[in-house]
């Protein structure tokens, strides 16, 4: 079925009559009732059998390395754009991107400098030929997903557009410092805090899609699934990418976007069109969208039970519910290491941010923690962004610094100094003491005098 022969909603209400209303997400009911469907196994894994799932589940509550993605039969290479290392740090099939490389580059990532996170490789796709499949037993006839409703490009386009600016952030950014700064073993790509960054986003609300699609008063989970190879763990194929939301998530703020900082949403970052889930973690915002089940019954995918979870002994024995929000986070915009001369006036930048509101206050110390000042803050507080601060500091005496900073957010939390770990590394959000060196200053030389 074709988007043109899509039913129109009934004027006036846009949605069918016997669809649900519209709630805000309570995402922690929505969490905890998942975890329990998941431990009893009243759940669809979407072709992934049960047994398998457990056996990951198994390997992740171990902390044992998972084994890496198969051939991907996609791009070669694994990323399309050029990734000069002034601006990256290649990690696999994935690119972090350098904060000394955002200084002055304004609140909104360029798209040549936005982090890439790839599960295998970076597909290339036409927009003339690609279609948004919506199918399940959560939509009005529930199609089957050999006959879905499709959408084109350009009926995604003739859709009431919005625009957004909202940050994409990996669940593991800053997953080295639990090795680097705590002394933890954990598993997974070892991320500085360069996993991260934020674009504003044109596109139109998978609200509006749903609706158009027939949703019905059964529907309780939307799952998108991307067009990127399928994903190999131990031999065997996980299937591509997926991972469920709630439909109260799926119909409040989430976008099928197609338009990234005003040009066409570049290949690596999911053209022709991508999910965008604001304040959640990156791997709900599915990259290449091309099909999303619209279901009756609750959903799984490795993405949300053996991925994605926090597992350890600071977590239940089963794991936590699969991971929603995002933590809160501060960074420098300066490389480690970077070289200060002693006793020259200097203004640190940075930029904090937070998955439950906006940033309130940032705390900078320039002693290693002994004592603290409040940065001035460049914009206004918005959830779902992150907040440019600066400080000005004249370095002291030669010698090795450690610079902090330390983010409150609207939430009331606050950066702690040791991040509660997981073995797969994710949400670290301690402090993080960012190394400098204070050298000698340049001496001038006096009138008169020569140089040797």
């Amino acid at each position: 079925m074709t988007a043109s022969a899509v039913p129109s909603p009934p004027p006036g209400t846009g949605l069918d009559a016997s669809a649900p209303r519209t709630f805000p997400p309570d995402e922690n009911a929505y969490d905890r009732r998942r975890l329990r469907q998941w431990i009893t196994g009243d759940a669809t894994a979407g072709g992934v059998s049960r047994r398998r799932l457990l056996t990951l589940l198994a390997a992740t509550t171990a902390a044992t390395a998972l084994p890496g993605a198969g051939p991907a039969r996609a791009a070669d290479p694994t990323i399309v754009k050029p990734l000069p290392p002034e601006w990256f740090v290649r990690r696999g099939t994935n690119a972090e991107t350098r904060w000394e490389a955002l200084r002055g580059t304004g609140h909104h990532t360029p798209n040549e400098l936005f982090f890439v996170r790839n599960h295998t490789a970076t597909p290339v796709l036409d927009a003339h030929d690609w279609r948004l499949r919506l199918w399940g037993s959560g939509l009005r006839g529930a199609p089957g997903e050999d006959r879905p409703l499709e959408f084109g490009y350009n009926d995604l386009r003739a859709l009431p557009a919005v625009t957004r600016t909202v940050a994409v952030e990996c669940a593991g950014n800053g997953r080295g410092h639990y090795t680097g700064q705590q002394g933890e073993t954990v598993s997974g790509t070892a991320w500085g805090l360069g996993a991260i960054g934020v674009a504003r986003w044109r596109g139109v609300r998978l609200a509006d899609v749903l609706r158009r699609a027939g949703l019905s008063s059964s529907a309780v989970d939307v799952q998108p699934r991307g067009l990127d190879a399928e994903y190999v763990s131990g031999g065997e194929s996980l299937g591509r990418v997926r991972r469920p939301l709630p439909l109260a998530k799926a119909l409040d703020d989430v976008l099928l976007a197609y338009e990234m900082n005003g040009e066409p949403v570049p290949y690596d970052h999911g053209y022709p069109v991508r999910v965008l889930v604001p304040s959640w973690v990156g791997i709900a915002s599915i990259k290449w969208v091309g099909d999303i089940e619209v279901s009756a019954r609750p959903l799984f995918s490795p993405w949300n039970t053996a991925f994605y979870r926090l597992f350890g002994p600071a977590h239940p024995p089963e794991g936590s519910a699969p991971l929603t929000r995002q933590t809160l986070k501060s960074a420098f915009e300066l490389a480690s290491g970077a070289t200060f001369p002693a006793g020259e006036r200097q203004v640190l930048h940075g930029r904090s941010w937070s998955g439950a509101g906006a940033v309130a206050r940032v705390d900078v110390s320039t002693d290693g923690g002994a004592s603290w000042r409040p940065a001035r803050l460049h914009d206004d507080g918005r959830a779902g962004t992150w907040t440019r601060w600066s400080l000005p500091w004249t370095p002291g005496a030669p010698g090795p610094a450690q610079l902090l900073a330390r983010a409150t957010d609207t939430a009331g939390r606050r950066q702690p100094d040791i991040a509660v770990p997981n073995t797969q590394g994710y949400l670290f959000d301690a402090v993080v003491r960012h190394p400098v060196t204070v050298v000698r200053a340049a001496r001038s030389t006096p009138a008169g005098e020569e140089t040797p």
